[in-house]
């Protein structure tokens, strides 16, 4: 099991070295792709804490990844607070209204679980247009996002340098679940979701595990919207329908729900297939799109990560 642990962290970071070579050698177009990928494996991540090591279903993370970009944006357009500021508060206010949120949905399980996250990300646009909050969110309109510069005088570019930023900080969130989900900690959130009666009678506070991994989950999607919002430099209320949030949901299960790596093979996904399925079609984008997905869950139903692992076993003889 060590030697296991010590094999994926020499291949964590030998996959890091080579994705902070990417703003050197790709186009600024390519870039914005790239940066995209490791911005939404963070959302995914939160995602994969919540439903897949903790068995809690969510259809509305898009609402979360908007709370975090509207933080930002807001705080740099009134506050002009630095941009390095932002992140940390964006990701903070996330997480006390996931926790909050999590509360009153100790009392649902499953589906019904599901469609009230669900009604958040469809309710969340509406919101953000309400006339009492224009001032700050801008209403239809939205707001602009001024794109952070490199500092110390490094010779980068605003795209280069966002892109390492949102490098450095997923490689961050991503060691801090892995350490996360491999202690005690991880055992109660897992436990949790396998025999929730059991983890109970043994002494773990359900609901409050429950409640702080939802706020956990909800940090890192609205850390992802917050450098999401620094990308795109605007944000608006239609650019967060519940449509995101099912994107979301469908990265996850492509990537692997249960797994920490799977994050980035749904980021991966989620940028890429949409577009894939454009060029192969215009007039059946859906379609296409559609097909993609059921092929993958007919190849490879426990994502992609977990059809990876069995590969692995197989090349190295295991049952």
């Amino acid at each position: 099991m060590a030697g296991s642990n010590r094999t994926s962290l020499i291949a964590a970071a030998a996959l890091f070295l080579l994705a902070a070579f990417i703003p050197f050698v790709v186009s600024s177009f390519h870039l914005l792709q790239a940066t995209m990928v490791v911005i939404y494996a963070i959302a995914l991540l939160g995602l994969n804490i919540l439903t897949g090591y903790n068995g809690q279903i969510s259809l509305g993370h898009g609402a979360f990844y908007a709370i975090g970009a509207y933080v930002t944006a807001i705080l740099l357009e009134h506050t002009g607070i630095p941009y390095w500021t932002a992140i940390p508060i964006s990701g903070a206010v996330c997480l006390v209204v996931g926790f909050l949120f999590g509360l009153p949905a100790l009392r649902l399980e499953g589906l019904y679980l599901a469609l009230s996250t669900f009604a958040l990300a469809v309710a969340t646009p509406q919101l953000l247009k309400f006339r009492g909050v224009e001032h700050w969110t801008g209403g239809v309109q939205g707001v602009f996002v001024p794109g952070p510069n490199a500092p110390f005088g490094l010779p980068l570019a605003s795209d280069q340098w966002l892109y390492l930023l949102a490098l450095a900080i997923a490689a961050l969130l991503f060691l801090v679940a892995w350490n996360l989900l491999r202690g005690s900690t991880g055992i109660a959130i897992t436990a949790i979701r396998d025999h929730p009666i059991a983890a109970a009678s043994m002494g773990i506070d359900v609901a409050l595990y429950k409640s702080v991994t939802f706020g956990v989950s909800a940090m890192y999607t609205g850390i992802a919207g917050s450098l999401g919002a620094m990308v795109t430099q605007f944000v608006a209320p239609d650019s967060f329908s519940f449509l995101l949030s099912l994107s979301f949901l469908v990265g996850s299960v492509i990537g692997g729900v249960s797994s920490i790596a799977g994050a980035i093979f749904g980021a991966i996904f989620i940028q890429f297939v949409p577009n894939i399925a454009d060029h192969i079609s215009k007039a059946a984008t859906g379609a296409v799109y559609g097909l993609f997905m059921i092929a993958f869950m007919i190849v490879m139903p426990t994502g992609v990560a977990g059809f990876l692992r069995l590969v692995v076993r197989k090349l190295r003889g295991a049952p």
